[in-house]
């Protein structure tokens, strides 16, 4: 009788786990779709998920952003520079991560620059 009642609620947790797997996904599947229709949602959810991670005083926060938004500044680095002739064109969609790198660095010692002289 013992090794039934044992193996009765053996099923029932498994069936009540099984029940919860079903409720998660069924959340994600609404919560995927919401994303999916409203365009604003996803950018709420990651500010909130900003906001979560930067409550946390022992943490460093990255944040993703796209690198059209520095072309300009990376255009205007890059221009005292002399370059060939063959550079005189307009720079092409992707330049290379450590020519990135030394211009993000060289915009980094014009902004202490600046910010020493105020």
């Amino acid at each position: 009788m013992a090794r039934q009642a044992e193996a009765e609620r053996e099923r029932r947790a498994k069936v009540i786990a099984a029940q919860g797997e079903l409720q998660a996904s069924e959340a994600l599947a609404q919560a995927a779709h919401t994303l999916a229709t409203e365009p604003s949602a996803i950018q709420l959810r990651y500010l909130q998920t900003v906001i979560e991670i930067a409550a946390e005083n022992n943490s460093t926060t990255i944040f993703p952003i796209p690198i059209e938004l520095f072309r300009p500044f990376l255009n205007q680095a890059a221009a005292p520079a002399a370059k060939p002739a063959s550079q005189s064109e307009p720079a092409g969609p992707a330049l290379p991560a450590s020519e990135i790198s030394s211009l993000m660095s060289q915009m980094r010692l014009q902004a202490a620059k600046t910010s020493a002289q105020e």
